[in-house]
């Protein structure tokens, strides 16, 4: 096959897209179909997701890849990781599944916890510490889970119900904390540890893997033909986004930056040293048996959230404005670590901010442009001391940094982060993610040749990006 069309259904924590992607030796054209709001539902019982909306917004994306001119070859799903949806034994969904700012999980982490101790747990798993790991939200589940003969993860779930086929993908299952970090199976004894079944998830599949035919279900509400296939690809968006960056050779950091800022390194084998546990870094799948060493950094919700906030108090801010007016300000202003906890659930961000600079003494900002720039530069500078730790614990020699994602339009965090880090940050694509989800399709469909790196090398030719050289007198807030 010369050339291929794709589809890819990249579901993010904020927002949702349908893209098509036309690829060939050396063409790669994306184009989005759909795309739509994605966030937390509150019902009595704590934050779910809306699932079913999100399905029904990637069957109507895919309709509209059927009207199109050109013959679809495959379609594949990625989206956030660590959250599941419980099936009884027919195969239907038990409830919506719960969004990972629910704070159900205390309990249910300290029961884990006393089961095996957290270093022998980061020995097996490499996972960062955070509260919503999939092992502690199933451990919390309770007698619901009595009723669940499988789970499945979210793209894993949207991939069910296209094709009717369950399977795990490795990559998005390395963020369950259930998985070996160095054989990539399924780990029985940690299993054992959140009191979960050893039949509880499916079988794995890596990246390239046909996983099957659509149901004809779906093909009647589409219209897609009976050839399109469902291919597995790097399900943990965040896989996705890594092979999406244009990276010439392995001494590059990247941020996929969105919801969360995603930081980190590209190694050939995790890193599961004490001192790595400590620094809470994170060793997940990534295409091409890769593991991503990285460490999750609260990203652009802090905005979102602060928004969010003012518009719900009817002092609606122009983003562009804001940026604009924050770039102006001189450096050397307040700074937070976005890592604080109380920044995870939804609220009145700005008002958090403000009490956690309290605490320390500093000064609050007054205005929004002036919490903008604070959390900007709180964020680069998070960005740059993780991205230093990464290198120093890996080993990993880093020349320039690659920031992806909706986070590489915000001009003012990727200079930001470019001084800070004190070296070169190339910013895009931005729909990196997306860009990753189709040449993976398109390799295993012997559209693309090679691995991930003659992947990068056709993104290179076919996507422009902004680089930012740091400003060797700026000072980082």
């Amino acid at each position: 096959m010369s050339t291929g069309t794709f589809v890819a259904a990249d579901l993010g924590a904020s927002s949702g897209r349908v893209m098509l992607g036309r690829v060939g030796p050396d063409e790669l054209q994306l184009s989005q179909l759909r795309r739509f709001r994605n966030g937390p539902v509150t019902l009595p019982d704590g934050l779910h997701w809306d699932v079913l909306g999100l399905y029904l917004e990637v069957l109507e994306g895919l309709r509209e890849a059927a009207n199109g001119a050109d013959a679809i070859t495959s379609v594949a799903v990625d989206s956030w990781a660590v959250d599941y949806g419980l099936l009884d034994a027919d195969g239907a969904l038990l409830s919506n599944p719960f969004h990972y700012r629910d704070p159900r999980t205390t309990s249910a982490i300290e029961q884990v916890l006393r089961r095996i101790d957290p270093g022998a747990l980061y020995r097996i798993n490499g996972l960062q510490h955070l509260p919503f790991n999939t092992i502690y939200q199933l451990a919390s589940e309770g007698a619901r889970l009595n009723e669940a003969a499988s789970a499945l993860l979210i793209p894993d779930l949207i991939g069910y119900w296209l094709s009717g086929v369950k399977v795990t993908e490795q990559t998005n299952a390395s963020t369950t904390g259930l998985l070996d970090a160095r054989t990539g199976r399924w780990a029985a004894v940690l299993m054992e540890s959140a009191g979960l079944s050893s039949t509880l998830f499916t079988d794995l599949v890596t990246p390239g893997t046909e996983i099957g035919g659509l149901s004809r279900a779906v093909r009647d509400a589409t219209g897609l033909a009976d050839a399109v296939r469902l291919s597995a690809v790097g399900s943990h968006d965040t896989a996705s986004a890594v092979v999406g960056v244009p990276a010439v050779n392995d001494r590059f950091a990247y941020i996929s930056c969105g919801t969360w800022g995603l930081v980190g390194v590209e190694l050939d084998e995790p890193v599961l040293t004490e001192a790595s546990r400590q620094a809470n870094f994170t060793n997940e799948r990534g295409v091409d048996g890769t593991v991503r060493y990285l460490r999750n950094v609260m990203g652009l919700w802090l905005l979102q959230e602060s928004l969010r906030t003012w518009r719900l108090a009817g002092l609606a801010q122009d983003l562009t404005v804001l940026l604009a007016a924050a770039a102006e300000l001189r450096p050397g202003g307040p700074t937070f670590d976005p890592g604080d906890p109380r920044f995870l659930p939804p609220g009145n961000m700005p008002e958090r901010i403000a009490a956690v600079l309290v605490e320390r003494g500093e000064e609050a900002p007054r205005t929004p442009v002036e919490a903008v720039r604070c959390i900007l530069d709180s964020l680069a500078v998070a960005f740059a001391d993780t991205l230093r730790e990464a290198s120093s614990l890996s080993g990993q020699p880093v020349d320039v940094v690659h920031l992806v994602g909706g986070g590489s339009q915000n001009e003012l965090l990727c200079q930001l982060t470019a001084d800070a880090c004190g070296m070169p940050l190339i910013a895009g694509p931005v729909e990196a993610t997306a860009i990753g989800n189709v040449v993976t399709q398109a390799r295993a469909a012997g559209v693309i040749a090679g691995d991930r790196w003659r992947a990068r090398e056709l993104i290179r030719g076919t996507h422009s990006v902004t680089e930012y050289q740091p400003h060797a007198s700026s000072q980082t807030r």
